[in-house]
């Protein structure tokens, strides 16, 4: 009998298999298959919660960037988000570390002007389009442009995003990027389609995420969610 129960249990436990969200099982059920998803989506959740953003940046975009994140090849575990659905006056540039698990940088960022005024509604892979570009990206090699110090954008995604260096999109630091002009102006100025930062953190930031990193940018476009292969 007692020999039985330990055959059993070598059975069950034979067909369980750990995995970063907890476990998986071989050749699942319908009902297993969805205790598995259950467990992942509380690892995200987890995970959203332990790094800070409650409040500060939406469930859904933070788990639309970390799927593109796990599958891009990268040299660096920091995760730069920009969330082009919140307003300009708004923080809505930030860089996580995956590893330590904290926000490193929160700050106000620019889009181009032809997106749209506070909030950008309008995206684009075209070049002279002045608008932002969405998507994931991997940072490259800094250099001395017009805008100053400026970290070079490779853009992952072809038909979106693919064109940045073309169109010489950029991360720099901007005076118009600055949240004091949105005093006046009732939103921040505006770049050519870059994500422009505040002068007084673009410097520190651009070197922090250099040389491999990934950055999604998200905005509220369906179209986008649909044709990405990373989403």
């Amino acid at each position: 009998m007692l020999g039985k129960k330990y055959l059993m249990l070598a059975l069950i436990l034979g067909s369980i298999s750990t995995t970063s969200f907890g476990f998986t099982l071989k050749n699942p059920t319908k009902t297993e298959k969805k205790i598995v998803q259950v467990s992942k989506e509380d690892t995200e959740k987890n995970l959203y919660q332990e790094i800070g953003l409650a409040g500060k940046l939406d469930y859904d975009v933070f788990k639309t960037a970390l799927n593109g994140y796990n599958k891009i090849e990268r040299k660096k575990d920091l995760l730069t988000i920009i969330d082009y659905s919140k307003p300009s006056t708004e923080k809505r540039f930030f860089v996580i570390d995956m590893k330590q698990k904290k926000i490193l940088v929160n700050s106000h960022v620019s889009h181009g002007k032809n997106s749209g005024g506070n909030i950008a509604t309008s995206f684009s892979n075209k070049v002279s389009s002045n608008k932002s570009s969405l998507g994931f990206f991997l940072t490259e090699n800094t250099y001395m442009g017009g805008n100053g110090y400026s970290l070079v954008l490779n853009g992952l995604e072809e038909g979106i995003n693919d064109k940045a260096k073309e169109r010489y999109i950029v991360i720099h630091g901007a005076d118009y990027a600055n949240p004091k002009m949105a005093k006046s102006l009732g939103r921040l100025g505006r770049s050519l389609g870059c994500p422009a930062l505040p002068r007084d953190i673009s410097k520190k930031t651009i070197d922090m995420i250099k040389n491999g990193s990934v950055i999604f940018a998200y905005g509220n476009d369906t179209n986008y969610l649909e044709r990405s292969s990373y989403v």
